[in-house]
């Protein structure tokens, strides 16, 4: 009888302790209170914003409402437009969560989840553009616009060694520099690239991919790492439950490869 009101009593904490455990994690990974997640519009896999509306929607925004709700904390959105913004913002402790592309160069001052989804790199030129091949893009006189900071300008930095980068503000802008300045190359995420094909017209993206992108979400640097570990968990039932592949449906995000966790 001893053992069995033991038994009835450990069940009865164990409710109480999970909630005990869920408050500590909340306030490891949203000190201020309310979970401060970064979204980046410039990157459509994650965000966008509709005309006239402040509020994104996407992918990033249902993931991060997800979390908030898992972890009972109100959510902000703070939208910026650019890689190089949202890992500013963690880094100086202005923002909790972000999603970024894994890349050894950028992991300072914010840790990652295992990556969850793959992403293509490609190029664009001109419908006559004599280029019609990604070996044939590094040479001497060939520019290629790319996003400042982004995954692809740290790529191409590393790999370019004969072709210039011009480096614009911010990824949605470079189709438009490419064709104001007379650029012969675009490099970015292929959906981006394929939008403003079909909104600028006389372009064309070259065959294959020139990098293969992994994605993950990210936590500002120097938490305690059970908060760390309880968002892999987290990233990990998502895409184990579908949720992420409904949510990308949802929006109509494509070309983008879920990574299932190990």
């Amino acid at each position: 009888m001893i053992a069995r009101r033991t038994a009835l009593a450990l069940l009865a904490a164990a409710p109480a302790a999970r909630a005990q455990d869920t408050i500590a994690i909340a306030r490891q990974m949203a000190p201020t209170g309310t979970l401060r997640a970064v979204i980046n519009v410039g990157n459509p896999l994650f965000a966008n914003r509709r005309p006239r509306e402040t509020d994104p929607y996407g992918l990033g925004v249902d993931l991060v409402r997800e979390l908030a709700s898992r972890l009972a904390l109100p959510v902000e959105l703070i939208v910026v437009a650019s890689a190089a913004r949202t890992i500013e913002l963690l880094r100086g402790e202005e923002g909790d969560v972000g999603f970024f592309a894994v890349d050894a160069t950028r992991g300072q001052g914010v840790e990652l989840t295992p990556p969850f989804l793959e992403v293509e790199g490609t190029f664009l030129v001109r419908e006559h553009s004599p280029i019609t091949e990604n070996d044939q893009v590094d040479q001497r006189g060939i520019r290629i616009a790319v996003g400042f900071n982004s995954v692809y300008d740290i790529f191409l930095r590393r790999e370019i060694r004969d072709a210039t980068l011009v480096r614009v503000a911010t990824s949605p802008r470079v189709v438009e520099e490419f064709l104001r300045q007379n650029i012969d190359v675009a490099a970015g995420v292929r959906q981006q690239l394929e939008a403003d094909s079909l909104r600028f017209g006389g372009l064309r993206l070259l065959p294959g991919r020139f990098h293969a992108v992994p994605y993950a979400m990210g936590l500002a640097g120097g938490r305690d790492p059970a908060a760390l570990a309880w968002l892999r968990a987290f990233i990990a039932e998502m895409t184990r439950s579908g949720f992420i592949a409904q949510s990308m449906a949802r929006h109509g995000v494509r070309l983008a490869t879920v990574v299932q966790p190990g």
